[in-house]
């Protein structure tokens, strides 16, 4: 048998062994979460840079910030771009920010470039300032 053959004799069998096998190391679960229902206390030690505009935390796959405007905002941490979770908030460019890829989005969650371009899934806030707490859902 030449070389001819026996490739011929692989065929598409051996494709799909060489493919899935490349495919299923190459994609990624969604770890996007899009069902949020948090509150966050802002007397808290641990959320304290909320209280700073500029300021954001990280907390259950959420990334929660307060604007220069004293907005509070918050987003998926999970990047749409890869599934990354390197999502923060860029007070210098108010607007969401891969680390990983440096995909933007605006702070509604729409993309404001070429790896942004999938949008970023954004939440609700409410500040409740009478006992200091933000709630944050879908």
């Amino acid at each position: 048998m030449d070389r001819k053959e026996f490739i011929s004799q692989l065929g598409i069998g051996a494709a799909f062994v060489l493919t899935s096998t490349c495919l299923g190391g190459c994609l990624r679960e969604s770890r996007v979460i899009d069902d949020v229902n948090l509150v966050v206390d802002l007397n808290n030690p641990d959320f304290a840079a909320l209280t700073q505009p500029g300021g954001f935390i990280t907390t259950e796959g959420v990334v929660v910030a307060q604007t220069f405007s004293g907005e509070y905002v918050a987003a998926t941490m999970t990047c749409s771009h890869d599934q990354e979770d390197k999502i923060i908030f860029d007070s210098t460019g108010n607007k969401w920010f891969c680390t990983e890829h440096s995909a933007e989005f605006s702070l509604e969650g729409d993309g404001l470039n070429a790896t942004g371009s999938k949008g970023l899934t954004v939440f609700t806030v409410e500040h409740d300032q009478n006992n200091g707490t933000l709630k944050i859902f879908s």
